[in-house]
């Protein structure tokens, strides 16, 4: 059936042709930017609405009326051009880009592109490219410094969270986090680290925010919006500012794009930021130990002497001062395994300082991406694989994202668009927070400068037991007393977690004319999430488990499971439209349905593990706490309508009103508004 419309539509045309004596143009348009062949310009004979575009090569043909005729040829990021046909039957002409009809089209609240100047509040637009220089294992920390008024507030944790703030802090104990929204899905961005804890100085571990699973690669611009004019349409979510991010979508082009990059970073810690040791005193707190105020007197070796032992129970430098030709027996003198067994030592500093403890940091990323499409139907799919490890012994980031956007033109006025993105990220190794069992505290407070933190790995390696520099009190007691062996600490006592994650988006577009369009979209943002904490047999006691106030425990296995998904639903109706030649109207009307679920299950073991190594919530030596659990569930209806007066594209007044539904307030007084109001005047 569509090949015989096809060929009567054909038939007509050329009766039509040959009635007007019309003639044929055909030529080619290129790009002054590259040189290539530029698809999908508009070519119209200038007065009429008869007209033809360029095909994947820039190729194209078109009737044009005998008589005088002028070809007028555009393009979206390019500047128009006007061709006087005369006799030409061929015309073949370069269009220059539009550098600021480009800057002029912002992507603003609900994905929704306007132009710059007929806005009241303040939007600024940062390109992908700018976002992607530096493989970061957070793509938030690349916006540091490239948008006015946004602090970007990163931590040194491995895999740490981020915080965005957009013109200053907005709260003293909630969150000043922006609303991230990626295009028109928004996105959770929780960290659901254990504030109280981490807050008051105690335990816990950074376990990063959940905007760092958005894939840098896909990134193809990013608009910050500033203020609440320009977030109203978001309703209290975005009072602290919105982060909108518009994802790479496929071209028209002939044949199959690949792209593929790959890179590599290094890094290693800054030494003259770290602190600097004394080589002068060793452990000690001062003159308080046996005969001499510096050493414990102990019979090591059974002669009946007593013999100088470096007092191991302390963390601290403030003991007796270095002297090569003194020997004396350190915590290594009691090791059967060690190469220093019952053997004294030269009282001198350490060769190996903490500072030798840190590794260098490898980053790779490599990224393949497939794109292609015609004049109606464009894909994008890409893949990225992204591999960090850390300066600390152990630590290791594996993320992979594979992402997919399609959209295609199924009439003249009817448009859809599907995006998906899937994030596999696993993390190993986190560095402990706060004050117990934090490295970067005992290196910079408690410390003997006389440990050398390569014998410590020795040690470790060779027994795989946690021979302590800080034991309770040799030769008998090699428990340790506040600190466990350095390399003992990051194999064994190391947690890990794992995120999967989906986020999507499908959209149906129809045009009902050429100044009032209708759309609906459905998005899903959802993952779960698997924490690990772990103590192994033999370690310090510390802070640990599901007992509140935390108990101290010597070993134990701690789990979390989380579960979150937000769906949202939205159905919009939108105008834009010359009211007259001095007045123009941009207008929005429409309805959101977003429904939350969050659902956490965290067990832990209590009184230590039973089975030594055996990390499973079973595996508890007493009878464990009843797990903590959390099952919240949220329902939103929002109403919106927005609406833009343009005078003489000088003037333009904007006002935005929002209505929500909330299913967390009571149902008597669950209803509350939001509204903007904004002037802006283009000198």
């Amino acid at each position: 059936m569509k090949r015989i419309l096809l060929v009567c539509f054909l038939a007509c045309a050329f009766i039509f042709q040959s009635y007007a004596q019309e003639r044929t143009v055909t030529g080619t348009v290129l790009s002054n930017e590259d040189n290539s062949g530029l698809p999908a310009v508009n070519i119209i004979v200038q007065g009429t609405t008869t007209g033809t575009t360029t095909d994947l090569d820039g190729n194209y043909k078109v009737s044009v009326p005998s008589g005088e005729v002028t070809l007028v040829y555009s393009s979206i990021g390019f500047m128009n051009q006007e061709i006087l046909v005369g006799n030409q039957s061929v015309i073949n002409l370069t269009l220059r880009a539009d550098v600021t009809q480009l800057g002029e089209v912002v992507v603003t609240a609900l994905g929704i592109s306007r132009e710059k100047a007929g806005l009241g509040y303040a939007v600024q637009e940062v390109d992908g490219d700018q976002v992607n220089i530096v493989k970061d294992g957070n793509f938030i920390n690349s916006l540091s410094g490239k948008v006015a008024g946004v602090q970007i507030k990163q931590t040194n944790n491995f895999g740490g969270s981020t915080n965005v703030i957009i013109r200053g802090n907005s709260s003293i104990t909630g969150s000043n986090q922006a609303l991230f929204v990626i295009d028109g899905v928004p996105v959770n961005n929780r960290t659901g680290n254990e504030a109280n804890y981490q807050r008051d100085g105690r335990y816990g571990f950074d376990y990063g925010n959940a905007a760092s699973d958005i894939n840098p690669e896909d990134v193809e611009s990013i608009s910050v919006l500033k203020g609440a004019a320009a977030s109203a349409l978001y309703g209290s979510r975005a009072a602290n500012g919105v982060i909108l991010i518009t994802t790479k979508k496929g071209k028209a082009r002939k044949g199959i794009g690949v792209s593929f990059t790959t890179g590599y970073t290094a890094g290693k810690i800054d030494k003259d930021t770290f602190v600097k040791y004394q080589d002068q005193f060793g452990a000690g707190y001062g003159k308080y130990y046996g005969s001499t105020g510096d050493f414990e007197d102990i019979d090591v070796n059974g002669d009946g002497n007593l013999d100088f032992v470096v007092p191991t129970t302390e963390d601290a430098s403030y003991g007796g001062r270095f002297d090569p030709n003194l020997l004396v027996y350190t915590y290594e003198s009691f090791e059967p395994e060690s190469p220093n067994y019952l053997q004294p030592s030269p009282w001198v500093a350490a060769k190996n300082t903490p500072v030798d403890f840190f590794e260098t940091a490898n980053t790779f990323n490599n990224s393949l991406s497939l794109s292609g499409g015609n004049e109606t139907t464009t894909f994008r799919l890409s893949y990225t694989n992204f591999n960090q490890t850390g300066v600390m012994p152990n630590s290791k980031i594996e993320r992979h994202n594979f992402g997919f956007n399609g959209a295609s033109q199924l009439t003249d006025k009817l448009n859809v668009s599907l995006g998906i993105n899937f994030n596999a990220n696993n993390t190993l190794g986190r560095n402990s927070t706060g004050y117990g069992g934090n490295m970067m505290g005992m290196f910079r407070q408690w410390w003997q400068t006389n440990i050398d933190v390569k014998t410590q790995r020795d040690l470790y390696f060779n027994t795989m037991r946690n021979v302590t520099w800080n034991p309770i009190g040799p030769p008998d007691e090699l428990q340790p007393i506040y600190w466990d062996n350095l390399y003992w600490t990051r194999y064994e006592n190391y947690q890990n977690d794992e995120r999967k994650r989906i986020i999507g988006n499908v959209m149906l577009s129809y045009d009902i004319n050429d100044w009032l369009k209708v759309q609906g979209r459905a998005s899903l943002d959802s993952y779960h999430e698997t924490r690990e904490e772990r103590v192994a047999v033999g370690s310090v006691a510390a802070e640990f488990g599901n007992i509140r106030p935390k108990q101290d425990e010597t070993s134990g296995y701690q789990r979390q499971d989380i579960f979150l998904y937000e769906r949202n639903y939205d159905l919009m109706l939108t105008a834009n439209k010359d009211l007259t030649p001095d007045l123009s109207l941009y207008a929005l009307l429409g309805f959101n349905l977003r429904q939350e679920s969050f659902e956490s299950v965290q067990g832990a073991t209590a009184g230590g593990l039973a089975v030594p190594g055996l990390y499973k919530l079973s595996n508890s030596f007493g009878s464990p706490p009843l797990a903590i659990e959390k099952d919240t569930e949220k329902e939103v209806y929002g109403y919106y309508t927005s609406v833009n007066l343009g005078y003489r594209n000088r003037l333009y007044i904007d006002g935005t009103f929002r209505y929500d539904i909330s299913s967390a307030l009571p149902v008597s007084d669950n209803a509350y508004p939001y509204y903007s109001a904004s002037l802006a005047y283009v000198f």
